[in-house]
């Protein structure tokens, strides 16, 4: 099934190779959710070059030229977040489930509670100052929890959130729904999915 991913032609656009490796993806349970596996999202297998600049393709033609600084949290969606930042040659900062011993304040570092559909504690935002306009990009959008604090943590460090991007989303575990309901922000995304025991299927 790999192969047949690599060989996808150059005239496959973005959002079918994203849905291609989805169609291929295995599955299994996180908490208390039903979640993916696939080379996009775990590198299982190998995330190929092609898919990559497929998902970076797909969040780099949202990002506002207004956007000063490109916020990923590293557990899944930094891969694309390290691209699109270079392309458009922006500034990365990363948010991540453990601190450094740190002058948290000198550091720009900002602590947020997190519950998503993977893991459940805090959440710690580096790189990001006051009056930066931030947009926020990443792989996935499933419950809204990663996505929720990472809202949270840029307006907690004084920025503002210029924009929220992911490559998919997980139709019925309403993440877009609910980050829109707690911070007002409407989340992009180019490719939805449904996973249950059985697999996933591609929502068209």
């Amino acid at each position: 099934m790999t192969d047949n991913i690599a060989q996808l032609s150059d005239e496959t656009s973005a959002a079918e190779r994203i849905k291609s490796v989805y169609r291929n993806a295995g599955v299994t349970q996180s908490r208390d959710y039903v979640t993916t596996v696939n080379e996009l999202t775990d590198q299982l297998p190998a995330l190929q070059p092609e898919t990559l600049s497929a998902a970076t393709e797909l969040i780099r033609d949202r990002i506002s030229a207004e956007t000063d600084v490109i916020a990923v949290e590293e557990d899944k969606g930094l891969p694309i977040g390290v691209i699109v930042a270079k392309e458009l040659e922006l500034p990365l900062a990363v948010a991540r489930w453990y601190t450094y011993e740190i002058d948290a304040k000198e550091e720009c570092q900002v602590e947020i509670d997190m519950d998503s559909e993977y893991y459940s504690g805090q959440l710690y935002l580096n790189g990001v100052s006051s009056d930066d306009r931030v947009t926020i990009v990443d792989d996935t959008i499933s419950t809204g929890g990663t996505m929720t604090a990472m809202i949270q943590a840029v307006r907690a460090a004084g920025a503002s959130v210029e924009g929220a991007h992911c490559v998919v989303e997980k139709c019925t575990n309403g993440g877009v729904e609910r980050v829109e309901a707690e911070t007002g922000v409407s989340v992009s995304t180019e490719v939805g999915i449904l996973a249950d025991e059985d697999g996933v299927e591609i929502v068209e």
